[in-house]
């Protein structure tokens, strides 16, 4: 596929994360007014919640961008999403004859406050990169390490907390928690001392089901993906996780890209897993292409300070897709809502700089990782952590915008009224 030419010149960058090809979905404000649903075109959002209102944009006898979410779009159903992609991408194009209509209802984006895109019923985070767990397995437990003898028959995960989303650009304030390390006789409790970042990309569920679904039809769900950042406080996970796995060390926050990327955006750049073979029952094996060829990375920026990339790496790397993933979480009849986040888990390639958290890169804090002005083992006060990803088509990329968050100092006394 080809750059689809926009009379909106900024969309026909091969640099821009939003040519016509794109429209991803988000929700913004501009001048402190109420929040309202757009999409993204080059340098631009197009006001849909305006369009709507106006007559312009159609796609029921009910109204779906009255509400400053994605929710009653996603629960419309595929048709629908496809009528909005198709009446969109008209309004837009070349040549389009409404173009006089819309220009009006273009905002600057850098004139805008971006809020996150839809309300987050349930939250789940995965763990299904091979590379990931087994560096991990290797940096906790040295020459004994081995992956969990149940990772390659299913995709292991643990249910997280949807209050903790946040969207890009929040501030994320460092933890206080249970630490014990080899250092203490008892647990303490303090500020956590080994926060980090993890890369992911997370699918956003688009149609219920209340029963077990194939990896077909889980696929059919997927409304479209984020960028996600599962910050991490390493020293509490590692008190804590057993035997039921991380608790308050992921519960700080969890931020996401401001701008959902449909699937059917994504749908040129589906790929093959890149990872060896699974030990897979017939229920999980994807009938086709379920992962995607999107380009990622992770940077860091120290306070006042330049931004150094720290790892690149690519969602092919993964082990599990998301419809796999979304498949086994229905197998117990667990019901999914519209509006689930479903993080991929860390996204680490087999290179040294394609780790997709400091605890990889740093090897468990032993290998310092060399940023603009210093080093890093984990994060420090003041720093901010930006993941970017995108699709690389001919002469066009899809984006989904930077996804940020900065570190801040913890309360000197969490428990002060």
């Amino acid at each position: 596929m080809k750059l689809m030419q926009s009379w909106v010149e900024s969309a026909n960058s091969a640099t821009t994360d939003f040519p016509l090809n794109n429209l991803p979905c988000g929700v913004f404000s501009i001048n402190g007014e109420d929040p309202r649903c757009g999409m993204a075109i080059g340098d631009y959002i197009l006001d849909l919640t305006a369009l709507e209102a106006e007559g312009i944009l159609q796609l029921g006898a009910a109204a779906l961008f009255d509400v400053p979410f994605w929710n009653e779009v996603m629960e419309a159903g595929p048709a629908v999403w496809a009528d909005l992609r198709a009446q969109v991408t008209a309004m837009l194009a070349a040549g389009a004859s409404k173009r006089w209509i819309v220009e009006d209802h273009l905002v600057a984006m850098d004139s805008a406050r971006l809020h996150l895109p839809l309300m987050v019923a349930e939250y789940t985070d995965f763990y299904s990169n091979r590379h990931h767990a087994t560096n991990v397995s290797a940096i906790l437990h040295g020459t004994k390490a081995a992956l969990p003898p149940n990772w390659l028959h299913m995709p292991i995960a643990y249910n997280g907390r949807a209050s903790s989303v946040v969207v890009s650009g929040s501030e994320v304030r460092r933890p206080w928690g249970q630490i014990k390390g080899a250092e203490f006789d008892a647990p303490i409790f303090a500020p956590s001392r080994r926060f980090d970042f993890e890369l992911e990309l997370a699918a956003v569920i688009g149609v219920a089901s209340d029963r077990p679904v194939t990896v077909a039809e889980a696929d059919a769900m997927i409304f479209g993906y984020v960028v996600l950042n599962d910050w991490s406080a390493r020293d509490i996970q590692a008190w804590e996780y057993q035997p039921l796995g991380p608790f308050q060390a992921k519960a700080t926050a969890t931020t996401i890209s401001p701008w959902i990327v449909m699937q059917a955006a994504l749908e040129p750049f589906r790929t093959v897993t890149t990872a060896p073979e699974m030990a897979l029952l017939p229920h999980l094996c994807a009938p086709g292409p379920m992962l995607y060829d999107i380009a990622l990375q992770v940077a860091i920026t120290p306070e006042g300070g330049a931004e150094t990339v720290v790892s690149r790496t690519n969602y092919a790397e993964m082990s599990y897709a998301s419809a796999q993933q979304l498949a086994h979480h229905t197998t117990g009849g667990c019901p999914m809502s519209v509006g689930d986040l479903l993080g991929s888990g860390t996204i680490s390639g087999p290179a040294q700089d394609a780790r997709g958290c400091l605890l990889e890169l740093s090897w468990g804090g032993k290998e310092p990782v060399a940023i603009a002005g210093g080093a890093r083992r984990f994060l420090e006060d003041g720093d901010t952590v930006t993941l970017r990803g995108a699709a690389q088509g001919d002469g066009f990329r899809i984006g989904f915008g930077a996804c940020t968050g900065k570190l801040i100092a913890a309360l000197a006394d969490p428990y002060a009224r």
